[in-house]
């Protein structure tokens, strides 16, 4: 079995993926069972996986580059840096969580679709359904996840500080001492996002952010200054007009993947510029029956708030 080397999973991925495979192994089936359906939400839009219900785990294989090397190496447009800068603003201006606890819990409701892909089968990309988060506030007590046809689960605690995976923690209490300045914020990011990522330099700094800016609160100061790292990227463009899995129209900073036939996309209010969710885009046909422009996984997030419990909806 080929496997994918830890390093070349999406950054803030690792965590979530870990979850998916314990849960995975406790659930294995009976030989008289069907296997596990397969997932792949916490990999790279481009790279196949097969979750296997035994402590094996998972096999994965690379699809073929876009050949958007030339793209990725062109700086922003002033387009593109006007959008981030309006980013950047608006987010300064949100309303902070105020007094947050460590012991209280970042609730995400999301409407999410990614794709499936086995070796030797047909991609499929499942209808959008709902799933449920709850994070630990300073990431030390498990997560809990209640996914629509899949049911609910126990995640692990974050990394702890001086583990590997801490630097990449998205737990409020983490995401509270990144840097607030945007010289400071993009030197922190090319030198963290490489340790978690296979990929080119900056496509990992890509990754991560959409990563941090996705799957938690983000305190307004650190966001604003990751945007404007943002505005630094090569590569980095503007999609006028993107829809979120929730139907909502919107704006997207975009980036071609220069390893796979895949764009991701952040997708934003044109008025509000809050931030709606994400999407990957196939840049080209890939194996497994996928076609260029296919939206091979797709969320929206609907609701974030700080609860008391896990389990709780605000």
């Amino acid at each position: 079995m080929n496997r994918l080397p830890e390093r070349d999973l999406r950054p803030g991925r690792h965590r979530l993926l870990k979850e998916h495979l314990m849960t995975e192994i406790r659930q294995t089936p009976r030989v008289d069972e069907a296997p596990a359906r397969t997932r792949n939400r916490w990999l790279r839009p481009a790279i196949a996986a097969a979750a296997v219900a035994t402590a094996a785990a998972v096999a994965f294989v690379l699809l073929p580059a876009s050949g958007g090397d030339a793209a990725s190496a062109r700086p922003p447009s002033r387009e593109t840096v006007a959008l981030l800068e309006n980013l950047a603003l608006a987010a300064e201006h949100e309303d902070a969580p105020g007094t947050v606890r460590d012991d209280q819990w970042v609730y995400v409701d999301s409407k999410v679709s990614y794709s499936q892909t086995s070796n030797g089968t047909k991609t499929r990309i499942p209808p959008l359904h709902r799933l449920e988060s709850w994070h630990s506030v300073d990431g030390t007590v498990a997560g809990l996840y209640r996914e629509a046809g899949r049911g609910q689960w126990s995640g692990e605690p974050d990394a702890k500080k001086g583990e590997r995976g801490y630097e990449v923690s998205t737990n409020y209490r983490h995401l509270s001492t990144l840097p607030t300045d945007a010289d400071e914020m993009y030197e922190w990011l090319r030198e963290t996002a490489p340790e978690y990522s296979g990929q080119q330099t900056d496509q990992a700094v890509f990754v991560l952010v959409g990563d941090l800016i996705g799957e938690a609160i983000v305190p307004p100061e650190v966001n604003a200054a990751l945007y404007r790292a943002v505005e630094r990227i090569p590569g980095v463009t503007v999609i006028d007009d993107a829809v979120d899995a929730a139907g909502r129209p919107g704006v997207a900073i975009a980036r071609d993947d220069p390893d796979n036939p895949s764009r991701d996309e952040w997708i934003f209010d044109k008025k509000t510029h809050e931030y709606l969710g994400e999407r990957s885009v196939a840049t080209s046909d890939w194996p497994g029956g996928v076609k260029k422009g296919d939206v091979t996984s797709n969320t929206a997030i609907l609701d974030r708030a700080v609860v008391d419990r896990a389990g709780e909806r605000p």
